[in-house]
């Protein structure tokens, strides 16, 4: 498996592409704060050996990926497969907890006309 850093490194860089629709980050924008609510969750859960908090964390990360799925498929250019299952859980824990929040501050706070130079190094 790549390590960490160059997983954030390849997201990172690949993020202008893979996330250009509006409707795409709309989608994002809405559902990241529901898949980190429901990571918290989940793992609360686990934490008191209490099954309802777990499955409710884990159908609200499972629903939020869904719907970013669907947000994916409104994209010319789709992201990387994933190679491995544990490929996918570090790039989505990844993708959700780091990238995608600094691209949003980023895309937001610099406007749409800087969002495709933001993955790019000066």
């Amino acid at each position: 498996m790549m390590a960490v850093s160059s997983i954030l490194r390849t997201q990172w860089n690949d993020y202008p592409q893979v996330h250009a629709s509006r409707t795409n980050f709309m989608v994002h924008l809405a559902t990241v704060p529901v898949f980190m609510a429901g990571t918290v969750i989940f793992f609360w859960g686990v934490c008191v050996f209490s099954l309802t908090p777990a499955l409710a964390g884990l159908l609200a990360m499972m629903a939020a990926l869904g719907a970013q799925g669907w947000g994916h498929r409104q994209e010319s250019r789709p992201p990387a497969p994933f190679t491995s299952p544990g490929n996918a859980l570090v790039r989505l824990m990844l993708e959700q907890w780091v990238t995608f929040p600094r691209y949003a501050w980023l895309r937001i706070r610099n406007g749409r006309r800087t969002a495709g130079k933001i993955g790019k190094r000066n």
